[in-house]
């Protein structure tokens, strides 16, 4: 019996991965976390075969609990399932250490293959996602090659400045200095050629929005 860890921070989600995997008679969930301290928690409590993780995460976000189990060297595979842009977050997570990436409004089809995929030793992602990536194509987009460039600590501090944080909320949720988080959106502002804290707020919320849609 493969044991399978669901890290989500939404219950409903969480219920609906642990159905389709249910009514696998090979697959089992051995536990369900909603943030990064519980992840790792249940994780020494079942030691899981596969993790599904997904990128927002209250206490962390998942590429930084996909690096963390990784540092660890407990052999556990990880299948990221999110609603962010595929394009954008796929490599980062395949480069931290995931094996696969799903977008959630596939999941409800495609969870079981991508798990049963990653579990063979192989890489789960889209036919779109592989075709860029073997390909080795840019995204014509040219707000995405800008936001591309950014490391995923940036990533993330753009993304909570799009969703209304201040620097020192910021700082508490990822365990850093409001003078990292300046120094951070200052490193963001020139990597977008942002003249000014106003403009990186718009630039920001609006792509919050667009990933939201």
């Amino acid at each position: 019996m493969t044991k399978i860890l669901i890290v989500d921070d939404h219950p409903l989600v969480r219920t609906g991965f642990a159905q389709l995997i249910g009514d696998c008679p090979d697959l089992e969930v051995c536990g369900e976390a909603g943030d990064m301290a519980d992840a790792l928690k249940q994780i020494d409590a079942c030691v899981p075969d596969l993790a599904i993780i997904d990128l927002s995460l209250a206490g962390g976000s998942g590429l930084d609990l996909i690096q963390h189990i990784k540092s660890r060297d407990r052999g556990i595979l990880m299948l990221v399932a999110s609603m962010h842009d595929e394009t954008l977050y796929a490599e980062r997570v395949l480069a931290a250490g995931a094996r696969g990436y799903i977008n959630k409004q596939e999941a409800q089809e495609n969870i079981i293959p991508a798990i049963r995929q990653v579990l063979s030793g192989k890489v789960f992602l889209s036919q779109h996602m592989t075709d860029r990536l073997l390909s080795g194509m840019v995204d014509a987009n040219g707000e995405k090659r800008d936001i591309d460039s950014l490391s995923n600590r940036e990533l993330q501090v753009f993304e909570l400045i799009g969703q209304g944080a201040t620097a020192s909320q910021m700082a508490e949720q990822l365990n850093l200095s409001v003078k990292t988080i300046e120094t951070h959106q200052a490193h963001i502002k020139r990597k977008l050629g942002l003249g000014s804290a106003h403009e990186l707020i718009q630039r920001a919320i609006r792509w919050v929005m667009d990933e939201g849609s």
